[in-house]
Formats: structure tokens, C-alpha cells, sequence
């Protein structure tokens, strides 16, 4: 079953110096199968964070049609949008963005404040993730007084806690070196596995990228 369908996707910005529009995602069609692991690879600046905060609702297509869950969202408002975000969508980013001044265990929790209303079993939810992930004994931790490797793994757990339906990961082990980097993707399939949610995640290396289900390569816009 799908849970995203992209059809002639097209997305471009305005050259702040020249003033010319430069094309950034050229007709885009791309279906996304719910509870699959897709990889996105390709260079610096070839469209792959334009893409995927598009899928993310965080930006909107110049042309083309985006389908989430069997509706569209061609009409949906900002409002509408971001309650999709909250309720659906978790996102994981190469800076692990966490709050400074929150706990290990506050920051998990974070994204449940933005539902109407939270699942009564959240704080169960979120230490059985954090002990998963092997920081249970360290939810009352401030991030400062992690790895990280370990906030990391914090910002995997977070970006789950409201069992969305798609995870959303940009360069997620960009900032590690390569053997944390694999050991964090092992997590993140993992994870992705046992909570069937589906998975998308660019990056720029292809090692990381072949231990999804499926890659695909974007170059200059197209995606192939």
C-alpha cells in the first residue's frame, strides 16, 4: 500500500543575486510504499533536503500533485498541514537540535505537547524507546552530558514517540564518524523495523544508503 505518492513534482528558488529562477526539483514522480526504508543519495546541492522537506509538508511544490495517506494535500491549509506534521510525520536532522536547558527524557517527550491530545501512555512509551536505544539510565541527563552518538540516538527516540507514520531523516549520521554513523543506522533500521514505520532518509553516502530497502539517486533534479 502506498503511503506517499509524488506525481510531476516540481520546485525551484530565486536567485538572490541575479533574480532568475533556478530549477531545483525537476518532475518529480516517486511512490513510496508504507513501511519501507528508502535511501535518497546524490551531491551537495542536487535537491535531496528540497525533497525531503517537501514530503515533511515543510515546503510546497511549485507544480505537481503530493498524496499522504490516500489524501491530497494539494488544498490543505497551513493549519492543516501542520497538524499532519505533528501527528504523522517524525523528522531526524544531522544537528540533533535538542533543548539544552530540557532532560534527555523532556526532550523525547517534546513533540506530544504539540497534540491536541497526547497519549495518555507517553512517558511509558518514551522510556521503553529510551531503553531500546541503551539510555534509560540516562533520561534525567542534559544533553551536554551526552556523546554524540547519544543525543542522536535521543533525536531518533524523539522523532518516534508519536508513532508517525513516516520518519523523515536528513544526513542523520553526518556528523559522526564512520563507525558511530554505522551503528547508528543499524539503530535507526531497527527501529524502523520494529515499529513498521516507513523510513526515508537522504544522504551522500552510499554505505549508509545500501543498507535500505531501496535507494534512489537524484542528480541536477531528477530522480532516478
Amino acid at each position: 500500500m502506498s503511503l506517499i505518492q509524488l506525481t510531476n513534482v516540481s520546485k525551484s528558488y530565486t536567485d538572490p543575486g541575479s533574480g532568475a529562477r533556478v530549477p531545483v526539483l525537476r518532475g518529480i514522480t516517486l511512490g513510496i510504499s508504507a513501511g519501507e526504508s528508502l535511501a535518497i543519495v546524490g551531491p551537495s546541492g542536487c535537491g535531496k533536503s528540497t525533497l525531503l522537506n517537501i514530503l515533511g509538508t515543510l515546503d510546497t511544490p511549485d507544480e505537481g500533485e503530493i498524496i499522504f495517506d490516500g489524501e491530497s494535500l494539494s488544498q490543505s491549509n497551513a493549519k492543516q498541514l501542520a497538524a499532519l506534521r505533528s501527528q504523522k510525520i517524525g523528522f531526524i536532522f544531522q544537528l540533533h537540535h535538542l533543548m539544552p536547558q530540557c532532560s534527555v527524557l523532556e526532550n523525547v517527550l517534546l513533540p506530544t505537547l504539540a497534540l491536541k491530545s497526547p497519549p495518555t501512555d507517553a512517558l511509558q512509551r518514551a522510556e521503553a524507546l529510551l531503553e531500546q536505544v541503551g539510555l534509560k539510565d540516562r533520561m534525567n541527563w542534559k544533553p551536554a552530558q551526552l556523546s554524540g552518538g547519544e543525543r542522536q540516538r535521543v533525536a531518533f527516540v524523539r522523532a518516534l514517540i508519536n508513532q508517525p507514520s513516516l520518519i523523515l531523516a536528513d544526513e542523520p549520521t553526518g556528523a559522526l564518524d564512520e563507525a558511530n554513523a554505522a551503528a547508528l543506522t543499524d539503530l535507526l533500521l531497527k527501529l524502523q523495523k520494529s515499529s513498521g514505520v516507513t523510513l526515508v532518509m537522504v544522504t551522500h553516502h552510499r554505505a549508509q544508503a545500501d543498507r535500505m530497502g531501496r535507494v534512489m539517486t537524484i542528480h541536477e533534479g531528477v530522480l532516478s
